[in-house]
């Protein structure tokens, strides 16, 4: 199977690439000049060396960087590695911040294997044909000690030219040990690996070009949290209080704002596994009208948990306070233990009592109520919806 992939991935290259055809001419016959006298030899002109991308950040500036794939599929975040590829770096985030890779997509597929993306091509469909032979040779190799190992993010290049990099990148679903040394590995997907895998399996053609437009709707580089501390364990209530969360379902967006200073760690866990992709394709599985709406049971998942994700879930104590249950408030589920709460939660949609200092508020809806309404209204069988209300993803964001 491996070496099935790496053959079809070395093809993958050869299909991209357009060679222009060169016409030779032959010289017309010429009268014989007049003699003349012989004039001083010059040189050959030399031929002009290519110019390639040389990074202007500096190795501290380069440090700590990853990568945020936005995808319909799901989010991908990828550890830059500048220790190994500082101009593929350097050069991956320059375009990033350009918005180069908004709107371009992931083109050829490799089923478990490969996924392939980044030509700015292939932000105009009419183009399709030409996928795969834009963007190149801007970049001299650095094939540094990477190896492509599962969850690998490494350069395309045109076959036999290891100087002809660009935006262009390939992301490993499967080990590739024969494309090291060939290819430089500039990242590795720390989250989303699962998103990748999906995205692979997708429809391809002929030729393992996509058959569809699968698009990176946004790539955005970020500060990578410090090693060892868990994302959302050192800010103040007040920070916390600062962040919002957008609901990303298949019927609309729902924005909810968090009460830190009535539940800090209920806060912090939601913010954790949102940011970590725990809520990405999951389901507002359970609705009952005039109560509640209630998400982020992972058995609703699609996706299976990577063990970065699984270690963050944990059972949570109780933070019960006086706030009510009204309207579009924000709150934790559980079973019959107070301190059984993981992932689960659920949306009031009436002045529920019975729930007042028996489970855990830490936030409400902001925007989306008429989403929230919307999911109420579905139809059910019982509790649970008769069409799949999903969830693509949960993102974090700064007011």
């Amino acid at each position: 199977m491996k070496d099935r992939v790496t053959l079809a991935l070395l093809v993958l290259a050869l299909v991209n690439v357009v060679v222009a055809s060169s016409l030779v001419h032959a010289a017309a016959p010429q009268a014989k000049p007049p003699a003349k006298r012989p004039a001083s030899a010059k040189p050959a002109p030399q031929p002009t060396a290519p110019t390639y991308f040389t990074t202007s950040m500096s190795p501290a500036e380069l440090a700590g960087k990853q990568a945020v794939i936005e995808t319909p599929s799901g989010t991908i975040v990828i550890d830059l590695l500048p220790e190994q590829a500082p101009n593929h770096v350097g050069h991956f985030i320059k375009l990033a911040r350009d918005g180069a890779y908004d709107r371009t997509t992931f083109h050829r597929l490799i089923r478990g294997g490969i996924i392939q993306g980044g030509d700015p091509l292939s932000k105009d469909p009419s183009k399709a044909a030409l996928y795969g032979t834009g963007g190149l040779g801007a970049l001299a190799p650095e094939p540094g000690a990477g190896s492509h190992v599962k969850g690998a993010v490494s350069a395309v290049l045109v076959p036999g030219k290891r100087d002809s990099a660009g935006s262009q990148f390939f992301v490993c679903i499967a080990p590739q040990p024969a494309l090291d040394g060939q290819y430089t590995v500039f990242g590795r997907v720390v989250r989303g690996l699962g998103i990748v895998n999906r995205i692979s399996e997708a429809p391809v053609d002929a030729n393992g070009r996509a058959a569809d437009r699968i698009e990176m709707t946004r790539v955005t580089i970020r500060d990578a949290p410090p090693a060892g501390v868990e994302p959302f364990s050192t800010e103040t209530v007040a920070e916390l209080a600062s962040y919002r969360a957008t609901i990303e379902t298949s019927v609309g967006d729902i924005v909810v704002e968090f009460f830190p200073d009535k539940a800090p760690n209920h806060v912090r866990n939601f913010l954790r596994l949102a940011h970590a992709g725990v809520y990405d394709e999951t389901a507002f599985h359970r609705v009952v009208p005039g109560f509640v709406i209630q998400g982020g049971y992972l058995g609703s998942r699609t996706l299976m948990l990577d063990e970065a994700q699984q270690a963050l879930i944990r059972p949570l104590p109780p933070e019960f306070t006086d706030t009510p249950h009204d309207k579009g408030i924000l709150s934790m589920a559980r079973g019959d233990d107070p301190a059984s709460a993981t992932t689960s939660f659920f949306i009031v949609t009436g002045r529920s009592t019975a729930l007042d200092g028996k489970y855990t508020v830490f936030g409400r809806v902001v925007q989306g109520l008429d989403i929230v309404e919307k999911i109420e209204g579905v139809a059910r069988n019982g509790e649970t919806p008769v069409e799949r209300i999903g969830v693509r993803t949960v993102t974090i964001a700064r007011r």
